[in-house]
């Protein structure tokens, strides 16, 4: 069964500073002499952090270095609990601040996008939870260079807390993990983990930008796009197609319980994203808790045998088409339409010697007078007695010369 707790990637490559370099962060190298601040920066955060004890939330440069916001871990909480998001002290005590998103409590905006703030953000922030500004003397001048700044606020993200609006999140969970053997349990996550290696592969063969993460809930793993764009998205949807038509052959080909029989679901939505300690140290890779994780983990519980379910939801991107400030708004149904678009990425694909032809993506129904069919969501109970729609979904894959691979199970065989 899948487990509704935390979601941490552990394939990151790299830590520290020297992990950044290189890093879709870093567009090109960084001076020797930033590079000491950065690193000098590190070991201030590092102190300030103080094991996990304090939360960086913001930061600004400064004459002759930068200004660092600390807060104790226990206070976002405990201010969540304690003030309302109607208080007027919160609405009205800094415009730049608390004017993005009307609707979040004042604690969810503090970690809301980039920890780069005002001084006078800083100055107030520091006020309201009773702490001091900490004042980083960096050993050469600071240049405003984006690269630096990037890193600048990566260093902030892991020795903190970052709330992410919208992620597109998918989660593969092997049916009837718990009654199998040690030795086939390890078979078919092994299994599992191959197919989304392979899937990995294929995509980037296509020269299609992906930087997945990944965690093993168990008996199956989630995955996500660390990049949080409509593109990056509807590639993780289309990376979850791959996975099980891999599995989908490796299963054909097996004996013995050796190829999971997958179920598998797919949402996007919110979450907060924290660097938990490894050994003294925050570590390199993120945990990812919130709404998304726990709907999937309900979602795919109540899912069938090889169904694929997806969650229904409102999902808010950037615009692609790069106009600042602009934002796309997506329900479920919309979503996929738009992955069905992107589809012709895949065509050439190889799976299994066979090259693929066609890709039918879409979310089943039933049929209509006219003889087209209509998106039909059905609606699923939980443990907890929590309802929640979803939407059932199929994908077709057509290749030059072997037989269609169909993935999904028909809208007749859903039980609801």
């Amino acid at each position: 069964m899948a487990q509704d707790n935390t979601a941490h990637s552990a394939d990151q490559d790299a830590a520290g500073i020297s992990g950044l370099q290189g890093s879709p962060l870093s567009s090109r190298p960084i001076d020797s002499t930033q590079l000491a601040n950065l690193k000098f920066i590190e070991q201030c955060l590092y102190e300030y952090w103080s094991l996990g004890k304090n939360l960086a939330v913001g930061w600004c440069p400064v004459e002759k270095g930068i200004l660092v916001l600390m807060i104790p871990q226990y206070a976002l909480a405990s201010y969540a609990t304690e003030n309302s998001p109607d208080d007027d002290e919160v609405l009205h005590g800094t415009g730049a601040l608390l004017s993005d998103v009307a609707m979040e409590s004042m604690a969810q905006q503090l970690v809301t996008g980039s920890k780069q703030r005002s001084i006078e953000d800083i100055m107030w922030i520091a006020k309201l939870f009773d702490v001091s500004v900490n004042h980083i003397q960096l050993p050469y001048p600071l240049v405003p260079d984006d690269t630096v700044y990037l890193i600048i606020e990566e260093l902030m993200k892991r020795h903190g807390i970052t709330f992410v609006e919208s992620r597109a999140v998918a989660l593969f969970d092997i049916v009837g993990f718990s009654l199998y053997k040690p030795l086939e349990q390890v078979t078919q996550i092994n299994s599992l983990a191959y197919s989304l290696n392979s899937a990995h592969n294929k995509m980037l063969s296509k020269e299609i930008d992906v930087n997945f993460a990944r965690l093993t809930t168990g008996d199956g793993f989630y995955i996500w796009n660390r990049d949080t764009s409509l593109q990056a998205s509807t590639n993780l949807y289309h990376f979850m197609h791959l996975v099980l038509a891999d599995n989908a052959i490796a299963r054909s080909k097996s004996k013995g319980n050796t190829t999971p029989l997958l179920r598998t679901g797919f949402h996007i939505g919110s979450h907060y994203e924290f660097y938990p300690a490894e050994g003294l140290n925050p570590a390199v890779y993120s945990y990812i808790v919130g709404d998304v994780t726990v709907e999937l983990a309900r979602i795919v519980d109540q899912t069938q045998a090889g169904q694929v379910s997806v969650a229904e939801f409102q999902a808010r991107f950037p615009d692609p088409q790069g106009r600042t400030g602009k934002f796309v708004n997506l329900s479920t149904v919309e979503f996929i339409k738009r992955a069905q678009r992107d589809l012709t990425e895949l065509h050439g694909v190889e799976l299994s010697g066979e090259h693929i032809k066609s890709i039918q993506c879409y979310l089943t129904g039933d049929i209509q007078h006219d003889g087209n069919y209509n998106i039909r969501k059905f609606k699923v109970t939980d443990k907890h007695g929590l309802s929640r729609n979803v939407y059932n979904a199929k994908v077709n894959i057509y290749c030059d010369q072997g037989a269609p691979i169909f993935l999904g199970i028909q809208e007749s065989e859903v039980v609801h």
